[in-house]
Parts: structure tokens; sequence; C-alpha cells
């Protein structure tokens, strides 16, 4: 992030986002920033990790190293939001390590480019118990972990509502949900909120209890800006359900590079939050075609 900050600052104020075709995913943004990344993370995991399967938004999956068969997947969405990141405004970047003898992530990391919040992280440690932490920039480290759980109506439910016709317009059709966050409380006050948050980061702010659930209903999340979020909040003790109300597994069945290509090619809808009793409120307000 150090690397790439600057070179986002130098696009935002001179205009110039270094915009390209997206050959892999025709309705997404992409500029020489993601290519950039995307080359870089290569790289830098070679000089860490003997062999690994690459697994980037931005590129087929590919074989790392000597190995023709490595244990470990590393998943990365090199710059995400990243047609807000040229602009000086917003940027995240995902990078979650995936074992595939475990079935399961074994190491995730969510960086904020911009925030004085920086990295969002998860690990398995030793004891095998899963661990989430967040590292501001001045070096703090602060253990995640759930506390008290608020109903739908003193909630902030956040939703990745930026493109009109695709997310906001289903979005604004929920009125059942959108009545339940605007319920009083018993001083008369209306305390539930609807915002805007982006892909993985999303749901570490639910780990972190900055917001309280993030809700995905219209599209879904392509595996990239989903994983590396949920591994987070699942260590900080939130939890992800998928729309009839099953959690979602952290095994993303990442067998084979055949396994892995169709996994980056699927979208989940999911609704996550710190509870499952609020994830659980947000389902039953939500109208859903059958």
């Amino acid at each position: 992030m150090l690397e790439i900050r600057p070179k986002l600052i130098e696009a935002a104020f001179s205009g110039k986002a270094g915009e390209s075709e997206n050959l892999r995913h025709s309705d997404n943004f992409l500029s020489v920033h993601d290519m950039w990344m995307h080359e870089r993370y290569r790289e830098l995991m070679s000089h860490h990790l003997d062999s690994f399967v690459y697994a980037s938004e931005e590129g087929e999956p590919q074989v790392i190293g000597k190995d023709n068969d490595p244990d470990l997947c590393v998943l990365v969405d090199p710059l995400d939001t990243s047609e807000l990141a040229v602009r000086g405004l917003l940027g995240y970047t995902h990078v979650l390590v995936y074992s595939r003898a475990l079935a399961r992530p074994i190491v995730s990391v969510v960086g904020d480019i911009y925030h004085h919040v920086r990295l969002y992280v998860a690990a398995r440690h030793d004891d095998g118990e899963d661990r989430a932490y967040a590292f501001t920039a001045d070096g703090q480290c602060r253990t995640l972990a759930q506390h008290t759980s608020k109903r739908l109506s003193e909630a902030l439910l956040t939703n990745f509502l930026m493109r009109p016709g695709e997310r906001l317009l289903p979005l604004s059709h929920q009125e059942r949900l959108m009545r339940a966050l605007d319920q009083p409380d018993n001083t008369g006050k209306s305390r539930g909120r609807i915002g805007v948050d982006f892909g993985s980061v999303s749901l570490c702010h639910v780990a972190a209890g900055f917001t309280e659930g993030v809700l995905e209903f219209a599209k879904g999340f392509a595996i990239w800006d989903l994983a590396p979020g949920h591994y987070i909040l699942h260590a900080a003790g939130g939890t992800v359900i998928d729309l009839d109300g099953n959690p979602i597994p952290l095994d993303y069945s990442l067998q084979s590079l055949a396994d892995i290509a169709k996994a980056m090619d699927r979208r989940q809808m999911f609704i996550a939050a710190g509870s499952s009793e609020l994830a659980e409120e947000v389902l039953r307000h939500l109208d859903l075609p059958r």
C-alpha cells in the first residue's frame, strides 16, 4: 500500500486514471494500477511461498513454483473500488491464503489504503483457533471480537448500492426492511440506518463493530470480494448466512485449478452480521423472489 498510494494520489489530482479495457470482467472498471498491483502481488508472494496457486481477480488461476499441485491457494483482489481509488476517495486490497488440504482459509488480510485503520487480519493460530485483529497507521493493534448484539431497528446496515439500476433500485424496493430500520425506540428516535460499503472491507467493518451488518441480495459478491472479509468476520465471532438462512462455510471448494476457476466465476448472495440473531432478523424482513 505504501507503494501504490502515491500513484493513486497522483492519478486523482492529475485526472489521469489510466483506465483500460477490462477483458476479463467487461462491466468492471480497470486501470493500470490494478494490473500493476496484480503483478506486484504475484512477485512478492513468490518471495515468501515456494509454490502456490495464484488466483487474482485480474487473471486466470496459475501455479507458481515447482510444485505442480501446491496446497496453498493465494486469492487476491489487488485493488477493490479502483474507480474510487483513482479519485483519491476509497481504496482497498485483499489477500487470502487458503489451504486446500484443510479446505479453509488460514490467513486473510484486507488493507485500507487511505484510512487510519490500515489492516484487518485473521489467522489460524497454532492451537487451531482463528483470531482477528486490526492495525492502525500509528502501529496500534486491536483484537476484534463481537460485543453486544443490536436489533435491526438500532443497526447500521450497509450495502454496495453504488450502481443505480443493478443495486440501488432493488434495495429501495425493500419496504419492509426500510420500515424495520426506521422503527422508533421507546424514546421516539429512529436509530436504524442504511449505508454504503464496499467488498470485503464491509465485513471487516462488522468484525470491528463499526457497523452491525452487510446485506447483498441483488447480484452477489464474487469470491475475492467475499472470502477475505468472511474469514475475518468469522474469526471475530460474527456470522455470514445465505438467503435461505444457512451459514456459508469457509470451504470454498478450491481443490483443483478447474474448481478455482469455477469459484471465481460464481457469485454469492448473503447477509453478514455481528450475531446470528441480527442476520436472521434482516432475512425475515427481506422480500425475495421465490
